[in-house]
């Protein structure tokens, strides 16, 4: 089979890739590398079935030829990060609600099966703990645009939601609860990778906040076996998922997980969110998800402990680390071969590894 994958060049992206081209699919990626990196499938690059493209989803002709040789659609392109999300809100809506209904639009005419990745988030400050999917929403005020984010998300699954009832677009909807692993970057406000760096370089662990407020931490190949068993499931269709665990842990906890598998002495410190982002910034105290959809319609939930997960994440910036000592001129070589792509003018041209079509 032929796959799309928007956003395929991000931290969920390229693991999803990785899965499809071990299935012997034919991979396609279109990223503008905004947020993902050259880095994630450097290793992909060789293989004869992976095609990528550095362009932006904006680029109608390009995306619309790229729908129409896939069987699958994955759209993960996104703005993502409470950091990011903070510094560009427009950004953030833009990227989001548009970039969504360009793929919806495209996708519709020839009724292919479109993959909406959304978030926790849009649960907000909902204390109806397990969330499930047909639980009320409750976002904070239009002020706080710390709630920009859930709400291009919720936005994004009204429209495919639409699309599904009104075209009869097949769409699946995942809600990810704080996927994590290798490859994942702690630049956008992202916990765990930034906790793992700070501890290997020997800097206190920040902790925001009482610490107190608990997540569910998920593996990321848990989290692409249980969308790969979504998209291969007809009755998920029209369907919106939680995907994701439901260990609970603090963030606090987090913090000490993360310093004892790094035997590091770093300090756990508290900073305010107010010094962290912002004045008046908005937390939710729990995300829990409710897994009894997902397991009734994939027979799967998320099992990979959280020590194992980060022990993933710390080999992760080991190798990172190690490659870059002694590799760092290998790989600007290596780097050299792939195209430029500093640019963001939508009118520049694209770039394909091989075009088959």
């Amino acid at each position: 089979m032929r796959f799309l994958i928007t956003g395929g060049a991000g931290f969920i992206g390229s693991h999803l890739a990785e899965f499809l081209l071990a299935q012997r699919n034919e991979v396609f990626i279109l990223d503008d590398l905004s947020t993902g990196s050259v880095r994630n499938i450097r290793h992909l690059k060789s293989h004869e079935h992976f095609h990528y493209f550095f362009d932006l989803i904006q680029n109608e002709r390009l995306l619309a030829e790229l729908i129409d040789e896939s069987d699958i659609v994955f759209h993960l392109a996104a703005a993502v990060g409470v950091r990011l999300i903070l510094e560009s809100p427009v950004r953030t809506i833009e990227t989001n609600v548009y970039g969504t209904q360009r793929v919806l639009e495209a996708a519709s005419k020839k009724k292919k099966l479109v993959f909406i990745a959304s978030t926790s988030e849009v649960y907000g400050k909902s204390t109806q703990v397990p969330f499930k999917e047909d639980s009320d929403l409750v976002l904070g005020p239009t002020v706080k645009g710390r709630w920009s984010y859930a709400a291009s998300k919720a936005l994004d699954e009204f429209l495919a939601l639409s699309y599904w009832k009104e075209k009869k677009l097949p769409i699946v909807i995942a809600r990810l609860f704080n996927t994590v692993g290798p490859r994942q970057t702690g630049r956008y406000g992202m916990v765990l990778p930034g906790f793992v760096k700070q501890a290997l370089d020997g800097e206190p662990i920040t902790v925001y906040g009482s610490g107190q407020q608990s997540r569910c931490f998920c593996d990321v190949d848990d989290s692409i076996e249980a969308i790969w068993r979504l998209v291969s499931t007809d009755a998920a269709v029209g369907e919106v998922v939680n995907v994701g665990s439901d260990r609970e842990i603090s963030i606090e906890g987090l913090a000490h997980v993360v310093k004892e598998r790094t035997r590091s002495a770093s300090p756990i410190s508290f900073i305010s969110y107010d010094k962290a982002y912002e004045p008046g910034f908005e937390d939710m105290p729990r995300r829990v998800p409710s897994l009894e959809k997902l397991q009734r319609l994939t027979n799967y939930i998320p099992e990979t402990p959280l020590p194992q997960i980060v022990d993933r994440v710390i080999s992760y910036f080991h190798k990172q680390r190690d490659a870059e000592l002694v590799g760092s001129a290998v790989h600007r070589e290596f780097d050299a071969t792939w195209p430029a792509y500093a640019s963001n003018s939508p009118d520049r041209p694209y770039f394909a590894r091989r075009r088959s079509f």
